[in-house]
């Protein structure tokens, strides 16, 4: 994969002569939001609604912001989402055509000559997610699945990864996107000091204050840019196995509470069976720390002895211990899907209930030490 530079701090960016695309995807994008933006933590949607309002103003990581400034932007922003909730999503207009905003795979087809990249899909739990981006680079994983790589922004949401496996599985990083993640895993750090292992990959990377976190963060972008890029073909991989099965039993669950333990079974499968031998592989004890600093959730309450692993590591077991639990913990979840899928094999949609009993139980957890 080609390096690429860091994404700047912020700011909307003009894709003229694309700009009505922009436009329409940025409808889409508050058409997403007036639907979900309501299901966040209030913690974590004034978090990213402030993010949000530094990309728009293009301001850099960090800047102050004027309270009564930010209150009247988010005043203005709910009422457009009150006006927006009800309407369908629009076309993208792209040259003479127009496309389905779910036509990734025909969007990007006519968008990657003019130097552009397009987004649709979930954001977690029945959340859309929608961006155009300048084209960083493009490429295949080892997988042979096409990689495209994002940089300046020009239309997002509120809910923004910054990876995903979408359309006719590709692999798309949003580089932009990560290093607002991080820099709003930074702040929160900054105030809290509760996470260990993002501590350890600040102290890796020598940083210790906000200046020179930023000044650090093109290359943690970078490196983490492959950790992304690992997850994204662990979770192709394991469609290769699961799917369309496990999208047909993902209908039928309809609790966000399942969905998010669907979620977390196939994010368990991916990591465990790729992303995380082959970092152990490499030796790459950055890109180790950064994907402890993010395992939380749902993914932790169904493994809990893994960071017990992580410490081991540190201390000095040479990745013994998560090797082993790496391979304990992708039989667990395999012989657990294969478990779902086989509810609603047999049931259909009648297996809803029984399916999100299995995954919420004390069955479903990993009890490997």
């Amino acid at each position: 994969m080609a390096a690429a530079r860091a994404p700047p701090a912020g700011g909307a960016v003009s894709l003229e002569p694309a700009d009505a695309l922009v436009a329409a995807v940025q409808t889409n994008c508050h058409i997403a939001d007036s639907r979900h933006a309501a299901d966040l933590p209030l913690c974590t949607y004034l978090l990213q609604m402030r993010e949000l309002f530094r990309w728009e103003r293009g301001l850099p990581f960090g800047a102050p912001l004027d309270r009564h400034e930010v209150g009247q932007w988010l005043a203005a922003r709910e009422r457009l989402w009150g006006e927006l909730e009800d309407r369908e999503f629009v076309d993208l207009p792209i040259g003479a055509r127009r496309f389905d905003p779910f036509d990734i795979d025909g969007a990007n087809a006519a968008l990657t000559p003019l130097g552009l990249c397009y987004g649709a899909g979930m954001a977690g739990a029945g959340r859309h997610d929608f961006f155009l981006a300048r084209l960083h680079a493009r490429g295949r994983c080892d997988d042979d699945v096409p990689l495209e790589i994002c940089a300046d922004e020009a239309a997002r949401g509120l809910i923004a990864p910054a990876a995903a496996l979408m359309g006719s599985q590709r692999v798309i990083v949003r580089r932009e996107s990560l290093a607002r993640w991080l820099w709003e895993k930074f702040e929160s750090h900054s105030l809290y000091r509760a996470n260990r292992p993002f501590e350890a990959l600040l102290r890796a990377h020598g940083v210790s204050d906000a200046a020179a976190f930023v000044g650090e963060l093109p290359r943690i972008v970078d490196e983490q840019t492959e950790t992304l890029v690992l997850h994204e073909r662990g979770e192709y991989r394991a469609g290769r196995w699961l799917e369309p099965a496990w999208a047909r039993l993902r209908l039928v669950v309809p609790s966000r509470r399942a969905e998010l333990y669907l979620r977390a079974v196939r994010d368990q499968l991916a990591d465990l069976e790729l992303t995380l031998p082959t970092l152990l592989e490499r030796g790459a004890q950055r890109s180790l720390h950064f994907w402890f600093a993010n395992y939380d959730g749902v993914r932790a309450q169904l493994f809990p002895a893994l960071p017990e692993a992580y410490d081991a590591w540190r201390d000095g077991d040479g990745g013994a211990s998560l090797e082993r639990l790496a391979r304990a913990g992708a039989a667990h979840f395999r012989v657990l899907a294969e478990r779902a899928l086989a509810l609603h094999d047999v049931h259909g949609p009648q297996a809803a209930s029984a399916i999100e009993h299995l995954l919420t139980s004390p069955e479903a957890v990993c009890r490997a030490r």
